[in-house]
């Protein structure tokens, strides 16, 4: 580029003749020095130079931007672009998924320290609370300190521990006199929102038998029906299972109890067994086809304090209406919401 003294005694910058200039296709490139991909500036025209610079951590395309000048190359765009997108697809209320909703941090770990201190019994320090609750010391300190100020819990100047508050009271008198199957209705509706299959709850009788005492089915799925009622002894089914799998039987006397069952495809005792044995160490069971020709059923059931089977959940679906992947992702959830029914209804921790 030539350089020529205009009038005034001023200089200025004066591109040099166009046919002078190389084309920019022929131009090397020099990859030491990533600045030279951008546009070159002279006086106030601009030529746009096409070149791709790439290197194992970037990769321009013809006429991208430089990064280097606070611009955004292909790379850039595409990150903010998927970002933007996925704020624009990401469901909302109801309908979004589990793992994408976004709970507070400080209320989950409130609530952990609710329930460390109503399941251990006895007054405990800051440092213990942490350790158990897994929450750092300052933060479990703060939450603590919150929780003293209204009421939720006491705390004792004398030997600085914490123990549960009768403010807690201001919150679970109201449920005192509610009918258990009501409180565990909205618990159905959930499970039943998730999955293509009717969701029983039965009631355990201490006379060996079990009893539908709530249902729940999504208005969108073809589904059998089951009337609020209907009674079957307490060993047969999926719920059977687990009900099996929580009392001290020996095989002699399970199969002795097993044999007046009425199945209408009735298994062999020893499949039963392993059912049974299953579902001792999962905590969910299945019945294929066994109980009623033409139904998969998955279920667990809501254990006291004692580990007595209290009530059972169930999903029935029609036979192919749910994969296998599905049916066991239902029982899994079957499972965690009995323990958290457990440890709601009778004081039962997961352990």
């Amino acid at each position: 580029m030539s350089r020529s003294r205009c009038s005034g005694g001023r200089r200025a910058h004066r591109p040099a003749a166009r046919e002078n200039l190389p084309s920019p296709r022929d131009r090397p490139f020099p990859t030491s020095h990533p600045a030279h991909a951008i546009p070159f500036s002279f006086g106030q025209k601009f030529f746009a130079w096409r070149i791709t610079f790439c290197n194992e951590k970037n990769c321009l395309l013809p006429n991208d931007p430089h990064p280097l000048y606070g611009l955004t190359g292909k790379r850039r765009t595409e990150r903010a672009v998927t970002k933007a997108d996925a704020a624009t697809q990401q469901p909302t209320g109801e309908d979004t998924p589990r793992s994408l909703q976004k709970y507070v941090g400080a209320v989950e770990n409130a609530v952990s320290i609710l329930r460390f201190l109503t399941h251990h019994h006895a007054p405990a320090g800051v440092a213990y609370i942490a350790r158990q609750s897994g929450i750092h010391v300052s933060t479990t300190f703060n939450i603590l300190r919150t929780l003293a100020k209204e009421g939720l819990i006491a705390f004792n100047p004398a030997s600085k521990e914490y123990s549960p508050g009768l403010g807690l009271l201001e919150f679970s008198v109201p449920l005192l006199g509610v009918n258990q199957i009501d409180l565990l209705h909205p618990s159905l509706q959930e499970l039943a929102s998730r999955h293509r299959a009717l969701i029983g709850l039965w009631k355990v009788t201490p006379h060996n038998r079990i009893v539908l005492v709530d249902r729940v089915v999504e208005g969108k799925v073809v589904h059998v029906d089951m009337a609020v009622g209907s009674r079957l002894p307490a060993f047969v089914g999926a719920v059977g299972r687990c009900i099996a799998a929580t009392r001290e039987l020996s095989k002699s006397e399970l199969e002795r109890r097993f044999q007046p069952l009425r199945w209408e495809n009735p298994p062999r005792f020893e499949e039963y067994w392993a059912d049974v044995a299953d579902a001792r160490k999962t905590g969910f069971a299945f019945d294929r086809g066994h109980l009623f020709k033409g139904l998969d059923i998955a279920a667990a059931v809501i254990a006291d304090h004692d580990g007595q089977p209290r009530f059972g959940i169930s999903g029935i679906a029609v036979t192919g209406q749910m994969t296998e992947a599905e049916l066991q992702a239902l029982a899994r959830e079957l499972h965690e919401a009995t323990i958290r029914i457990s440890a709601n209804l009778y004081g039962k921790s997961k352990g």
